[in-house]
């Protein structure tokens, strides 16, 4: 589990072709993997990940990532900027929400507008997505924790704009963000179950 605070950003320095997918190695910033151990799990733009090797003298791991999660993300296939996050502690402040590091889906950046203090962020979501999100409710974007302000359906998925303060450009990649990008979604972990247990009830009358 993850909480959607991202830990760190690190960088995909090698992304070497593998027999189920791709082999990364990933260097991260100095001294984030001091309590790291072969086997721990981080999360690479929310996608969770295990690591496989690492060199904590260099700040850098590597991992394998298979085919069919190269399909269902965006940002993990080639060299690049990526938000790290460690995998969280019983005894850890859960300062975001509950993130299984499982990305649901890839949404598209329709707008990333600066407003004079803060900026907007308009993503495009799929169909199936749509309703896991609401007002005020939470989403994960390239593994960071954010509040949905605004949402809309629309003929081919949803719109949701999402407020960012400096701050978070400046702690994260999504500085970098621009319209066309593909970025990484997970819902909310509640919403999920929410959704499950209404649509098993109605299915049930």
């Amino acid at each position: 589990m993850f909480t959607g605070i991202v830990s760190g950003v690190g960088r995909i320095v090698e992304a070497h072709d593998a027999l189920l997918g791709k082999r990364l190695v990933v260097q991260a910033p100095a001294g984030y993997l001091g309590d790291v151990q072969t086997g721990d799990s981080i999360a690479l733009n929310g996608a969770c990940m295990t690591v496989i090797d690492f060199d904590a003298a260099a700040s850098l791991f590597s991992l394998d990532i298979s085919a069919e999660s190269l399909d269902c993300t965006a940002g993990l296939d080639a060299p690049g900027p990526v938000n790290l996050e460690k995998a969280l502690r019983a005894t850890d402040r859960l300062g975001g929400h509950l993130v299984s590091g499982h990305v649901d889906g890839i949404g598209t950046v329709r707008r990333f507008d600066d407003l004079g203090g803060h900026f907007e962020l308009v993503v495009h979501g799929s169909r199936e997505l749509a309703r896991f999100l609401a007002v005020k409710g939470s989403i994960t974007v390239n593994g960071v924790s954010l509040t949905v302000n605004r949402v809309a359906d629309t003929a081919d998925g949803c719109e949701f704009s999402i407020n960012l303060i400096p701050h978070t450009l400046q702690q994260t990649t999504l500085g970098g963000l621009a319209p066309g990008r593909r970025v990484n979604l997970e819902v909310d972990l509640i919403a999920r179950y929410v959704e499950r247990m209404l649509s098993a009830g109605a299915s049930a009358r």
